[in-house]
């Protein structure tokens, strides 16, 4: 199998937990964003006018916990630890960690190189270090953070789930369902 092809195959497998993956990140953009701008500015003069560093750090932590929470029971709900608390600690480090990867680019564009326009800050900030950021956390959450995996009980049936087919393809879980009802001797549209 070529590299490409390995390439374009796990892409393939992983799309569906991307896409969840952007939408949970988008959701605590919008609560990170929102809220700053609401304590900062609600009514012309939020609870934390004169302290925006506070501002940023609460709505910083909000948007933190949305996206845990986001990706603990929709993105990686299948891999989720029984251990909540180390999982919300090692969320927590990764998310640090890739703070301080998407202030890397800005701080050498703004601070070294001497490239200091708002566009060269946006540029920096939040297309190069937001895209190094967001690719290393992804690839944090899926190999440490959400790595458990969950099974169903002995003795417990379970039908094929949605994530289910975002990993095994389509026409896997099309073929199992029509077997599981070609089985199932009360169903007789199946035959």
């Amino acid at each position: 199998m070529t590299p490409l092809r390995r390439w374009y195959d796990g892409l393939r497998r992983h799309s569906l937990r991307l896409m969840k993956y952007g939408l949970v990140g988008i959701a605590g953009f919008v609560v990170d964003v929102g809220g700053f701008n609401l304590l900062r500015f609600a009514g012309g003069h939020g609870p934390l006018y004169e302290m925006p560093l506070a501002a940023k750090a609460i709505s910083t932590a909000m948007g933190v916990v949305v996206a845990w929470l986001g990706h603990r029971y929709w993105t990686f709900r299948e891999n989720r630890r029984f251990a909540v608390h180390r999982e919300f600690v090692e969320f927590v480090v990764v998310s640090l960690i890739g703070l301080g990867i998407s202030l890397a680019p800005l701080a050498i564009s703004h601070y070294a190189l001497g490239l200091r326009s708002p566009l060269a800050d946006n540029i920096s900030a939040n297309i190069v270090g937001l895209g190094l950021a967001t690719a290393f956390r992804y690839w944090a959450m899926h190999t440490r953070v959400f790595t458990e995996m969950r099974s169903t009980p002995p003795g417990a049936s379970s039908p094929p789930t949605a994530d289910a087919a975002g990993e095994q393809g389509s026409e896997q879980l099309l073929d199992a369902v029509t077997d599981m009802r070609r089985s199932d001797p009360s169903d007789r549209s199946a035959r």
